[in-house]
């Protein structure tokens, strides 16, 4: 098992809070967000714009688009067609869930008052027998292009599902947030209709965008009700029956000829024969985070094929960034070993890759998942929103000709409002627990409180991470106490993932030095990307664990079988990818190249772009510049590659 310390330790911890709490759940829990505290000076700040910034901006922009007037049509409060795309609820719900997370870590009245307006005009806009699908609902006889003649007759273009899947999530987290029952009620009340709708005696059909299936399960959590936890696996086990009908066509070009295709879907094959991703990348992450819920709780045959596609995902199929889905034109993942640069990975996929590997983690206990997580987490994701919080990234390339740029909202905006939720959630997704174990994943300066073999105690972590990889961790249980800790070790302390998708160029006999209270601890291989050492211990008041984690400048190569990449590297160091941008080189980046022996140096920059570690290097007479690769594009448009030719 990739992991470093294990010192084992006993506690137990719910997701979030529910009535009843299912008869079988993850083997390890989250702590969850509301018992941790982030106090980094990387993240926290991140986080607070994306309070005060990002959430108050998507909500106007959903506002001045007509999303949030759509929900008021549908109730006839206000005249007017439908406008916009026929998902666009999803924008509305997912901002909600981003402001209820932020709510749960920083009471705020005003933001508080304006999620409750909001959870009204949705409430207002549902129909009595629990549909609540505004784009069929503001004009009945004229839905919205795309979302069939009747309710839930195109599943597959409708998103009607999908809408769903996204209001129960907001629900379930404004619930867990504030402990109001306003929004969650208006989802059970449309649950409760889908469980009358759609059955293996009723109807026969699945979404053509996979988000219901994980909603359902958290809504059984909060609700302990089993139903729901049935129709989520219903939804699973009705793929690649192929019961469903093409239909009409009403969008012209490639759009039509996806839709039909039940591979962009996975709906090719029963989903214990996906073994290897296929399709619309952040349609297949939600599915893949559905199937690992399904496979602990209810179904542990499918155990193997979600550590199958886990395994083509990472070894085959993932960008350096952690970025996923490669076709431009599909939004989907390519062959195997297509990686292009000019990438699509949107951020969206991005994120539903973060759900997926934290699940994989909580299921497995295994490193791997959250290495994948982290690189994702500071690259791939992080990549998708400016420093000003202001303006998004919905693909996220590795090479820019200098055309690219963000924006304030899209047309299709499932990106932005997703981004900031997962922002809101980024404490829960810091330790972990079990019966045995406190887990401690990401180095992000934070407080937690959590139970120590059944006493409570306070976690706290001081860091510089990700541009230093000294690590304090303070243990303060109340009482003394036998427990433990187990904390992760990245994969690039050896090799950029646990795969052999990447590699770097030179080797390192620098390992990461990790002690309590003064005294080493020693065991396990330092050198396999993620050594051991263990003790279980008594732990009191003030014990003191430090990780010294080496984080050298690493030139990346890609497997020989990505053909784009040969002849080119990237840098690395510690979680971050580098890129070098137009700006900082020169004005181009045309017949640039890096040979792989040029001495590199990294000076933090504390008056650049929000404070950023800077790697240079001297060609001949040239200065060569690059910066973290989630940093790009927040000085003007311009040339920017993340692979340098040699």
């Amino acid at each position: 098992m990739r992991m470093l310390l294990i010192l084992a330790a006993v506690a137990q911890v719910t997701v979030i809070p529910r009535a009843v709490g299912p008869a079988k759940d993850y083997p390890i829990r989250a702590v969850p967000l509301t018992s941790v505290r982030i106090t980094d000076s990387f993240w926290a700040p991140k986080r607070e714009t994306n309070r005060t910034v990002t959430i108050p901006h998507i909500i106007q922009q959903n506002e001045v688009t007509g999303r949030i007037d759509n929900f008021l049509k549908a109730a006839k409060k206000k005249p007017g067609p439908y406008q916009g795309q026929r998902y666009n609820d999803t924008d509305v719900y997912k901002i909600i869930e981003a402001a209820s997370w932020s709510l749960a870590g920083h009471p705020d009245p005003a933001l508080d008052k304006k999620v409750d307006e909001l959870v009204a005009i949705v409430g207002a806009a549902q129909e009595p027998d629990g549909y609540l699908y505004t784009p069929r609902s503001v004009d009945p006889a004229n839905p919205a292009p795309g979302a069939g003649p009747e309710r839930w007759s195109w599943l597959h273009t409708s998103h009607e599902l999908y809408d769903q899947g996204h209001m129960i999530e907001a629900a379930v987290a404004h619930y867990s947030a504030t402990g109001k029952r306003s929004f969650l009620d208006i989802a059970i009340k449309s649950a409760d209709l889908m469980v009358k709708v759609f059955g293996r005696s009723a109807r026969r059909d699945v979404p053509g965008h996979e988000e219901i299936e994980l909603a359902l399960v958290k809504l059984h959590r909060v609700t302990g009700q089993q139903k729901y936890l049935d129709l989520a696996k219903f939804f699973l086990d009705e793929r690649g029956q192929k019961h469903s009908v093409e239909h009409p066509q009403f969008e012209q070009g490639s759009r039509f000829f996806m839709y039909n295709d039940l591979a962009y879907r996975q709906d090719h094959a029963p989903v214990a024969s996906q073994t290897a991703a296929v399709g619309h990348a952040v349609r297949a992450s939600y599915l893949y985070a559905a199937m690992t819920d399904i496979a602990t709780l209810v179904e542990s045959t499918l155990i193997p094929v979600i550590h199958s596609l886990f395994a083509d995902v990472t070894e085959k199929k993932m960008y350096v960034t952690g970025g996923l889905g490669a076709d431009e034109r599909t939004e989907a993942f390519g062959a195997e070993y297509a990686l292009p640069n000019r990438a699509y990975a949107e951020t969206c996929a991005s994120i539903g890759g973060i759900l997926w590997y934290h699940r994989m983690f909580l299921q497995s206990a295994s490193a791997k998942h959250y290495g994948a997580l982290e690189r994702t987490l500071y690259n791939g994701y992080l990549s998708g929103v400016s420093l000003s919080g202001d303006r998004f990234f919905y693909q996220n390339p590795l090479v820019s000709d200098g055309r690219q740029e963000r924006s304030a909202y899209f047309d299709v905006a499932c990106c932005p409002a997703n981004l900031s939720r997962l922002m809101a959630e980024l404490p829960g997704l810091i330790y972990a627990q079990d019966k045995e174990t406190l887990y401690i994943n990401l180095f992000i300066g934070s407080e937690a409180d959590v139970a120590l073999g059944g006493v409570p105690a306070r976690i706290r972590q001081e860091t510089n991470y990700p541009w230093d990889g000294k690590v304090t961790i303070h243990v303060d249980p109340q009482r003394p106490v036998r427990a433990g800790l187990r904390i992760r070790m990245p994969d690039w302390t050896s090799n950029p993932t646990a795969s052999a998708l990447y590699r770097f160029t030179d080797t390192t006999d620098r390992a990461p030095v990790v002690m309590v209270n003064g005294s080493r601890l020693t065991g396990g291989d330092p050198t396999g990307g993620a050594a051991e050492a263990g003790a279980y211990r008594e732990w009191r008041k003030g014990d003191v664990v430090t990780v010294d984690i080496p984080m050298p400048i690493r030139r990346v190569l890609a497997n020989d079988k990505v053909a784009e990449d040969a002849g080119k590297a990237a840098i690395q160091r510690g979680p971050i990818l580098y890129a070098l941008e137009a700006v900082d080189n020169g004005g181009s980046l045309k017949d640039l190249k890096l040979p792989l022996d040029t001495p590199l140096t990294s000076t933090f920059r504390p008056d650049l772009l929000g404070g950023v570690d800077v790697i240079t290097g001297k060609v001949g007479d040239r200065t060569v510049t690059a910066i973290p690769y989630y940093a790009w594009n927040n000085r003007g448009k311009g040339e920017m590659a993340v692979w340098i030719p040699y």
